[in-house]
């Protein structure tokens, strides 16, 4: 039998599939157990597009995390991104109920939530689910930046939200692939969102950052302003360009190129001390061919300026004006990130020195594992949903019940993201 005290984040990525196992002890500490990868099958820039391929990739990555660390695991959060995903910010105002014949009044829970429910009170299309409304910002009587308005005295209570939303389809295709693997899913998280919980610093937070995530089929970014997302955005080229760009310019196979690009690739040319020789392997009986590291680096570094500049024009034309409160740090994250050189041109690119690798937080137990930039995703899925395990405590749930649609388990991690930044 599974045991409760487990949380397992899935990160269904484009070319691999990683999972993270986290235990709650009995003093309510959070460990991390074991952590799995597997490449990918059955996924196209970060959409399932074969289900029994995806399903099969799934199950392998859960069964090593399982068998790494001893435990049987029941259900998952599940990561979602790219194209599928869209925001927007809102409003909602609503007159503080008056207890007092004519005085102001105190703001209670039932003001707050009829104020969320006006801000995300709006006609989504039929093909949209919204996954996340988390508040930016409270104002009582037209005062704002204020996180609590709990108990605050006025007539008018407005809240700001930024509601996310995700294509059904893509929902339910994860919600299948999880059946069939034989596993529940206690919900789906914008994995950029999870990020924050496992890389960011609460200065960071506050000072308001930029979390991007150099997947291989796409980059996503979130911007973050006073503690809570201002915007999200996704653009349509990863790691995996950088790779088909080094395989057609010296013609060789697309796996030798992602060798070569792992082992050798940097983006930034003063990062290259020793001009080191790379052998290209010989095709269709040809020999091998020489050629140097310092050109592999002209043909990494142009894409990876473009991915960088791509991501930049997409956050100034959201956010506009709100990018200059910024003065955090720009967070690099996934396996992109650990390219060479790529803080270095992103400073470059987006004419700032405060950029930093996004290597999750220590939690103990394995750190070497999970300590990467690439396993910034599962790792914050899991601190960000620590609070199923009390959730699972009070009342425990069938397996099959734990699925994705299910409206009350959304409204619970609703609440858990208002917590989180708030």
């Amino acid at each position: 039998m599974a045991d409760d005290r487990f949380i397992v984040g899935l990160d269904i990525g484009t070319s691999v599939i990683r999972a993270a196992i986290g235990e709650v002890d009995d003093e309510g500490t959070l460990h991390i157990v074991s952590t799995a990868a597997h490449k990918s099958a059955g996924l196209r820039n970060g959409v399932i597009v074969n289900i029994e391929d995806a399903k099969d990739a799934i199950k392998e990555t859960l069964d090593e995390a399982e068998t790494k660390g001893g435990v049987l695991i029941n259900s998952v959060i599940a990561s979602i991104g790219g194209s599928q995903i869209e925001s927007l910010n809102s409003r909602g105002v609503v007159p503080i109920r008056n207890n007092s014949k004519g005085g102001s009044s105190a703001v209670t829970h039932e003001d707050i939530e009829k104020v969320i429910d006006i801000a995300t009170a709006i006609n989504y299309p039929a093909d949209r689910e919204k996954i996340h409304v988390i508040p930016q910002d409270y104002l009582v009587d037209g005062i704002g930046h204020i996180s609590d308005p709990i108990n605050r005295l006025g007539f008018k209570l407005e809240s700001k939200v930024h509601i996310i939303t995700a294509s059904k389809s893509i929902i339910q295709n994860i919600k299948t692939c999880m059946d069939r693997a034989g596993y529940g899913l206690d919900g789906v998280m914008l994995k950029t969102l999870a990020e924050t919980q496992a890389v960011c610093r609460d200065d960071e937070l506050e000072l308001g950052s930029i979390i991007i995530d150099i997947g291989a089929g796409t980059t996503d970014a979130i911007v973050l302003i006073e503690g809570a997302p201002i915007s999200t955005t996704s653009v349509q080229v990863g790691g995996n360009l950088v790779t088909n760009d080094i395989a057609v310019v010296n013609g060789i196979p697309v796996a030798a190129a992602e060798k070569i690009k792992i082992e050798q690739g940097c983006c930034w040319a003063p990062c290259i001390q020793h001009d080191e020789d790379v052998i290209l392997p010989g095709v269709g009986g040809r020999p091998p061919e020489l050629t140097y590291k310092s050109e592999i680096c002209k043909i990494v570094t142009a894409r990876m300026a473009q991915i960088f500049t791509m991501v930049k024009q997409a956050i100034i034309k959201n956010t506009s004006d709100q990018i200059k409160q910024m003065s955090g740090n720009i967070i690099l994250t996934g396996g992109g990130a650990q390219m060479q050189g790529a803080v270095e041109l992103a400073q470059e690119i987006f004419k700032t020195s405060s950029v930093r690798l996004g290597k999750p937080e220590s939690l103990g137990g394995i750190e070497e594992e999970y300590r990467k930039p690439e396993f910034a995703t599962v790792i914050g899925l899991v601190v960000a949903n620590k609070g199923l395990v009390k959730a699972r405590d009070s009342k425990r749930r069938p397996k099959k019940a734990a699925a994705s649609g299910n409206s009350e388990n959304k409204e619970n991690i609703f609440k858990r993201l208002r917590k989180l930044f708030f």
